[in-house]
C-alpha cells in the first residue's frame, strides 16, 4: 500500500475545509501555509488579508481548530490502512472505505473487526469449525436448529451438545453484525434522534445529593439535551449522586420501551435478512438479532456520551470564551487616579492608591466594618488619600462586604463635594488572590504585603481590564461555567486564543506594557517579553520599532509579527504609534503625501484622507484592502476598538434581595452569560438571571447576541427570592409582572403566558421541557455548581424553572 501523496493530502483537507468554512481553496490553502509557517492568527487577519481573500480572525481560529482534528483523522486513518494492510486483508474496497470515512467515530466503526483484541467467543467458535453452521442456518432457515447442530459436535472444543454448537453459532453472527459499520453507523444516528439519555438518583443519595435533584427522575432524547444539562448529568454520574444511561426508550413506560426496543431489533434483524415467518430456525435467528443488538447498543451508548460530552463541552468551551472577550474588551476608565478597595470585615479593607500610569502611589488598611466598627475613622483616612493623590475613581471588589464598603465610598463621594466629581464602581475581583500570591505579583510588587496587592489588582482592572486581567489565569477570572468538567488542554488553547486575539485587536504600548501583556503580542512568548522588559530597563524607552531588532534573540520573523501591534507614542518615528505596519510605511507616507499632510497633523484631524482613492496607491505587494486599512488608521492612528466607558448606577435603598419588589426596575451590570440567559448584578450582593425567553420580543437562540459580559442594562424584576436567594429578571420593560397563583404555576414568567415554553423549546434556546416518555412532570434542571461561581449557584435553577423545568 504506497502513502498517498502529500501535496494531495493536503488538497484533500483544503477542499474539506473550504467547504466547511463557506470559502474558497485558495484562501485555505495560503492561510494553512502561514500558520505552519509560524506566523499567528491575529497577524494573518490584519496584515495578509490579500493572500487569505480577508479571513478574519474568527475564521482562522476555526480553520486552525478543524485543521488539527482533520490531520489527527489522517494521521489515524495512515495508521489503520497500515494496521489492515500488515494482516494481509486489505481490499480496494476496505481501502475506498477507509479513505471515504470522513469522521474518527466512522474510521474507528470500519476499523473494529481487524482490532488486535482478546480471544472472542466468536473466534473460539471459528477455531471450532462453528461457521458453516451459522452460515447455513442464516441462508436456510427451514432447517431444524438442534438438527443442524447436530454434525458438528466436537469434544475436542467442548462443544458436546448441539446447544453448544447453536451457543458457538450465534457467537459468530452476532459478532459479525456489530462489527458491520455501515449498520452500526446508521443506528448510531438512530438512537441520538430517538434514545433517551435516562438519570436517576442512586439508592442512599438523595439527601446529600440535592444540588441535583432535578435529575433524579430524568429523561431526554440525545439530540435535545443542551450543553449545560449535560455537564450536569456527567458531573452527578462522577459525583456518586446519578445512575446514567442511554437507552431505546424508558422502561417505566413498559410498553413504549418495548416498541422503542423492537424498532432497533428489526433494524438489526432486516440488516442480516432475517425475519419470523414461523419457520423452525426464525425464533433462533430473530433472538441472534436481539442479541446483536444490545451488543451494538453497548458500543453505541458508549459513542454516544462522548458525542454528547464532545458537543456540550464544545459549547461551554464557546461561552466561556466569548465571556472572555467581552471582560477583556470592556471600556478601560484610562489614565485615572484610582482608589482600589478590596473589601474585608474581622481582616479590614485593604487600600491602594494607583496613578494615572497604574503606579502604587499609596497603601493603607482600614476597619470600618464589624468587629472594629471604625467607620470615622476609615472615611477621613480615604478622604486624605483621595484628596492628596487627586483621585478620580473608586473601585470596590465585589467579595465578602462589598455591599458594607459600597456605602463608605458614597459617603466619601458626599464628603468630598461635587466639585471633585469622585465616581465609585464595583469590580469583580475574580482572580485577585490568586494574582496576588503569584511570582508575577511578587516580582511587580515585592514591597508589598500580598494582602495589599489585591486592592492594587482591582484599581488597576479598573484603569484597564485588559492590561491587568492578562495577569491572570484565564479560568480564574470568572466567567466560565463548568470549567472543571471539560478538557483542560482544550480550554486552555481556547482562552488562550481570546487573550491573544484581544491583545492584538487593542495594541500595547512599548514602552509601559508589562511582560504579561507583551507575551500575548503576536510572535512574543514569555521569553521575549522578559528580554525586551530587559532592554527597556537598560537602555531607556524605545524610540522607534526598529530598535526591536536589537533585543536579543528577537529576530526577523517575530519582528515581522510582532512589530504592527506595538505602540509608540512620541518616538522619532509618528507612524510608530499606529498600527500600520512597518513594511508599510512606504505606502502611508505616499498616501500622506498625496494629502499634503503629515501623520502627526492626519492625527489631528488637520487633513481628511477619506477623499483619496485608495486604488491609486494599490501595487503588487499591498492590495486594497491593506490600503484601505492604512488611510483609515492614519486618520486616527492608535484607535481603541473598546466601548466608551460608563457605569451602572445602582438604586438607593436597594442593598440586599429582599428589598426587591417585583416591577422594580433597575440598572445594573452583566457578569456573565450562559446558553441559557445571562446574570445581572443589580447591587444586592447576588446576581439575578435575565433567562433567554425574557431578552427580547424576538426569539433569541444565542444571549451573547443580545447581551455582554459588562454592559449596563435595565432590568425589571420579575420575582425575588431571599431564602433560596434567586433573583428573576427580564431585559423587556414592559412585561407585566406574574402574581400569586400564575407565578407558582410558572405561567406568565416573562409576563406573557407561555413565553418561556414556547420560546425555551425551540431549537438552539437552551430551554424548554425535557423529552419525557413517562408522562410524568418533568423536575427542575439544576445547573448549581460548587466552585464556579456564585451567581450560578443561586441564580440557575430559576432559569430552569422559567423554561418549564421547574416546580
Amino acid at each position: 500500500m504506497p502513502p498517498e501523496d502529500p501535496a494531495a493530502l493536503s488538497a484533500r483537507i483544503y477542499a474539506q475545509l473550504a467547504r466547511e468554512l463557506g470559502v474558497n481553496t485558495w484562501q485555505v490553502k495560503a492561510a494553512v501555509e502561514m500558520l505552519d509557517g509560524g506566523a499567528t492568527v491575529p497577524f494573518i487577519a490584519r496584515y495578509r488579508k490579500e493572500a487569505t481573500g480577508t479571513l478574519d480572525d474568527a475564521q482562522l481560529r476555526d480553520l486552525e481548530e478543524r485543521l488539527r482534528y482533520l490531520r489527527e483523522l489522517e494521521d489515524r486513518r495512515r495508521a489503520v490502512l497500515e494496521a489492515i494492510a500488515g494482516q494481509g486483508k486489505l481490499t480496494e474496497e476496505l481501502e475506498a472505505a477507509v479513505n471515504a470515512a470522513d469522521t474518527k467515530a466512522r474510521l474507528e466503526d470500519i476499523y473494529l473487526p481487524y482490532k488486535s483484541k482478546r480471544r472472542t467467543k466468536a473466534q473460539i467458535a471459528f477455531e471450532a469449525g462453528l461457521e458453516p453452521l451459522a452460515v447455513g442456518l442464516l441462508a436456510d432457515p427451514s432447517q431444524d436448529p438442534l438438527a443442524a447442530a447436530a454434525p458438528f459436535l466436537n469434544p475436542e472444543h467442548a462443544i458436546n451438545e448441539p446447544a453448544d454448537a447453536l451457543a458457538g453459532a450465534r457467537a459468530i453472527l452476532v459478532e459479525q453484525v456489530s462489527q458491520d459499520a455501515d449498520l452500526v453507523s446508521e443506528l448510531r444516528e438512530r438512537l441520538w434522534k430517538q434514545g433517551l439519555v435516562r438519570a436517576e438518583v442512586r439508592e442512599g443519595q438523595a439527601e446529600t445529593g440535592q444540588k441535583f435533584a432535578d435529575y433524579f427522575d430524568f429523561a431526554q432524547d440525545p439530540a435535545g439535551l443542551p450543553s449545560h444539562r449535560v455537564l450536569a448529568l456527567l458531573r452527578g454520574e462522577k459525583e456518586g449522586v446519578l445512575n446514567l444511561d442511554i437507552s431505546e426508550g424508558n422502561p417505566a413506560d413498559a410498553e413504549d420501551y418495548a416498541q422503542a426496543r423492537g424498532r432497533f431489533e428489526n433494524a438489526v434483524a432486516s440488516r442480516m435478512g432475517v425475519a419470523d415467518h414461523g419457520r423452525p430456525a426464525d425464533r433462533w435467528l430473530m433472538q441472534t438479532a436481539q442479541l446483536g443488538w444490545r451488543r451494538i447498543l453497548v458500543k453505541l451508548a458508549i459513542d454516544l456520551r462522548v458525542r454528547l460530552f464532545t458537543a456540550a463541552e464544545d459549547e461551554a468551551v464557546r461561552v466561556f470564551a466569548a465571556n472572555l472577550r467581552d471582560v477583556l474588551l470592556a471600556a478601560p476608565a484610562g489614565n485615572r487616579s484610582t482608589l482600589g478597595l478590596d473589601p474585608g470585615l474581622r481582616t479590614g479593607v485593604k487600600v491602594a492608591v494607583v496613578d494615572g500610569t497604574g503606579k502604587v502611589v499609596a497603601t493603607d488598611t482600614i476597619y470600618p466594618h464589624a468587629p472594629a466598627k471604625k467607620w470615622d475613622e476609615s472615611l477621613a483616612s480615604l478622604a486624605r488619600l483621595a484628596d492628596k493623590h487627586a483621585v478620580e475613581l473608586v473601585a470596590i471588589g465585589n467579595g465578602t462586604a462589598s455591599r458594607e464598603t459600597d456605602k463608605l465610598a458614597t459617603e466619601l463621594i458626599k464628603l468630598m463635594g461635587p466639585t471633585r466629581k469622585l465616581q465609585k464602581l464595583v469590580v469583580s475581583e475574580a482572580g485577585a488572590s490568586v494574582y496576588s500570591a503569584s511570582a508575577l505579583a511578587s516580582a511587580e510588587l515585592p514591597e508589598l504585603d500580598v494582602s495589599l496587592r489585591g486592592a492594587v489588582s482591582i484599581a488597576r482592572r479598573l484603569q484597564d481590564p485588559l492590561a491587568e486581567l492578562v495577569k491572570i489565569d484565564p479560568k480564574s477570572i470568572g466567567v466560565g461555567q463548568y470549567q472543571h468538567d471539560v478538557t483542560a488542554t482544550k480550554l486552555e488553547r481556547s482562552l488562550n486564543a481570546v487573550v491573544e486575539d484581544c491583545v492584538n485587536a487593542v495594541g500595547v504600548d512599548l514602552n509601559t506594557a508589562s511582560p504579561s501583556l507583551l507575551s500575548r503580542v503576536a510572535g512574543l512568548g514569555s521569553q521575549l517579553s522578559e528580554n525586551i522588559v530587559a532592554y527597556r530597563n537598560a537602555n531607556g524607552p524605545f524610540a522607534k520599532r526598529a530598535e526591536l531588532k536589537k533585543v536579543p534573540r528577537l529576530g526577523e520573523k517575530a519582528f515581522e509579527q510582532c512589530a504592527g501591534f506595538l505602540r509608540i507614542t512620541g518616538g522619532t518615528e509618528p507612524l510608530d504609534a499606529s498600527s500600520v505596519h512597518p513594511e508599510a510605511y512606504g505606502i502611508a507616507r505616499k498616501v500622506l503625501a498625496a494629502a499634503g499632510t503629515t501623520a502627526t497633523e492626519a492625527a489631528r484631524g488637520g487633513q481628511s484622507l477619506a477623499v483619496l482613492d485608495p486604488q491609486q496607491f494599490v501595487d503588487e505587494s499591498f492590495g486594497l484592502p491593506t490600503v484601505v486599512d492604512i488611510i483609515s488608521e492614519l486618520e486616527k492612528p492608535g484607535r481603541d476598538p473598546r466601548p466608551h466607558f460608563t457605569t451602572a448606577t445602582f438604586t438607593d435603598g436597594v442593598e440586599k434581595i429582599s428589598d426587591l419588589t417585583p416591577g422594580m426596575v433597575l440598572e445594573g451590570t452583566v457578569t456573565n452569560v450562559a446558553a441559557f440567559g445571562a446574570f445581572v448584578d443589580v447591587g444586592v450582593h447576588q446576581d439575578g438571571l435575565v433567562h433567554i425567553s425574557a431578552m427580547s420580543d424576538k426569539f433569541v437562540s444565542n444571549p451573547h447576541d443580545v447581551v455582554k459580559s459588562g454592559q449596563v442594562v435595565k432590568v425589571k424584576v420579575l420575582e425575588a427570592d431571599p431564602e433560596r436567594k434567586r433573583i428573576s429578571l427580564t431585559l423587556r420593560l414592559d412585561d407585566e409582572v406574574p402574581t400569586g397563583e400564575a407565578r407558582r404555576q410558572g405561567v406568565g414568567q416573562t409576563g406573557r403566558p407561555g413565553d418561556a415554553r414556547k420560546e425555551g423549546s425551540r431549537p438552539g434556546s437552551g430551554g424548554g421541557k425535557p423529552g419525557r416518555r413517562d408522562g410524568k412532570k418533568p423536575g427542575r434542571n439544576d445547573d448549581r455548581q460548587a466552585g464556579d461561581g456564585a451567581s450560578a449557584n443561586t441564580a440557575m435553577a430559576e432559569a430552569l424553572r422559567r423554561a418549564g423545568l421547574g416546580k
